[in-house]
């Protein structure tokens, strides 16, 4: 459904709908062809927003420091969730120079050593739990087998969360990333889960630990970050390493095995892999809807379209990654593109801090299965497959394999 504003612009309504499979949103897919800067007014929130989904007017958006996640805090911009998912003071709603030393601190502690370690434990992971799925027998649920437990004993040798916990974390992780979830219902989860890394954090003040974690709460104590920040650092770290992780490496798999000569190619060429996977990044609509979105704090023109200050602006990196201008048959899978790079991770100063950590595991899982499992495929159709539903990240509820 469409209206026309005052100021002449039409306003499309998107109910942002739940997808399954790869399917494309429909709306991105015309606006980026018809319409790349739009506006558009979604289920929750107030008013309208401009919506861009070009390649480079992505790119010139979200590193524009006129353009600030500062200025969402305490306002009701339309959204698809009738929640806020980042928290106030956290990492993904601060402007520089807040933001570039939030970043600092975590980009020195996730060094060189610390990153080889995690791959070692990644691959070691996956080796036993591939094994332990060979040697059980098909069929086997992969979300259940590997690409679930997986970003688990990932993120929590990285933050020294004990194993025990994930559970609860888990179900935190489901209410706060739910596109459902009442307001109430996502205050009193956020509290919880912060309650949670408070007391984690006075834990690792009198027993420190080896791992990022410890490190932040060091860093806290020296003055460098608020216990608020620290707080919403490790939650929003550990939330979306357990979520983006897994739907993304399952969705990985269920596009290969449902693109059989891509994969034919892929098993063909293992040193096509670190390629695939970008590959993949690309093409697979990882989430549904936009992220947070910005606010001009003056006028500014992109494209033709002026955006006055004051105004609320999202970006859709999913439909940048389709834009024809940049990707030849952008909606094609082609392992072999070798094009412009993707934006799956965002761009500007609020490029994903885990995007170097969802690649390793994505690569490990990939390369472990088509090496241990050859004959790898769906032990259903692929029109059987359950996708998640009322989410903010899109992937498979369950992935039934065989081999």
């Amino acid at each position: 459904m469409t209206e026309t504003c005052p100021a002449h612009a039409t306003v499309h309504h998107w109910a942002v709908e739940p997808l399954d499979a790869l399917r494309f949103d429909p709306l991105l897919h015309r606006l980026l062809r018809e319409e790349p800067i739009a506006r558009v007014r979604m289920r929750f929130g107030e008013g309208d927003a401009w919506l861009a989904t070009r390649y480079e007017d992505v790119k010139t958006i979200t590193s524009d420091q006129r353009f600030s996640r500062a200025l969402t805090v305490g306002r009701p911009v339309t959204s698809m969730t009738p929640h806020t998912v980042a928290p106030v003071g956290g990492i993904g709603r601060t402007d520089h120079p807040d933001h570039t030393r939030l970043r600092r601190l975590v980009a020195h502690a996730f060094n060189r050593r610390r990153a080889c370690a995690l791959r070692i434990l990644a691959q070691e992971a996956t080796d036993r739990m591939v094994a332990a799925m060979a040697a059980q027998g098909p069929p086997a649920e992969l979300t259940e087998a590997l690409t679930g437990p997986l970003p688990e004993q990932v993120i929590g040798h990285l933050l020294g969360v004990p194993a025990g916990d994930f559970g609860r974390l888990q179900g935190w992780r489901a209410v706060i990333l739910s596109s459902d979830a009442s307001p109430a219902r996502s205050s009193a989860v956020k509290a919880e889960i912060a309650g949670y890394f408070r007391n984690l954090a006075d834990h690792r003040a009198l027993d420190p630990g080896d791992d990022l974690f410890s490190e932040l709460v060091s860093a806290q104590r020296e003055g460098a970050l608020s216990r608020p920040e620290l707080i919403s650092l490790s939650v929003m770290t550990v939330l979306n390493a357990l979520d983006q992780v897994r739907n993304q490496t399952s969705t990985m798999v269920y596009a290969l095995l449902t693109h059989p000569e891509q994969l034919a190619l892929l098993r063909a060429e293992p040193a096509l892999l670190p390629r695939a996977v970008e590959e993949l990044l690309r093409f697979i609509p990882q989430r549904n809807g936009v992220g947070l979105p910005r606010i001009a704090t003056e006028d500014v023109v992109i494209g033709d379209t002026l955006i006055r200050a004051g105004e609320a602006v999202y970006v859709s990196y999913l439909a940048a990654n389709r834009d024809p201008d940049v990707f030849t048959d952008p909606d094609r899978l082609d392992l072999t593109r070798d094009e412009a790079p993707h934006l799956a991770f965002g761009h500007g100063a609020h490029y994903c801090l885990g995007a170097a950590l969802t690649r390793m595991q994505s690569e490990v899982v990939l390369s472990t299965l088509l090496r241990e499992l050859p004959e790898l495929r769906l032990a259903v159709g692929p029109d059987q497959v359950r996708w998640r539903r009322h989410t903010v990240n899109r992937g498979p509820e369950t992935l039934p394999v065989a081999w």
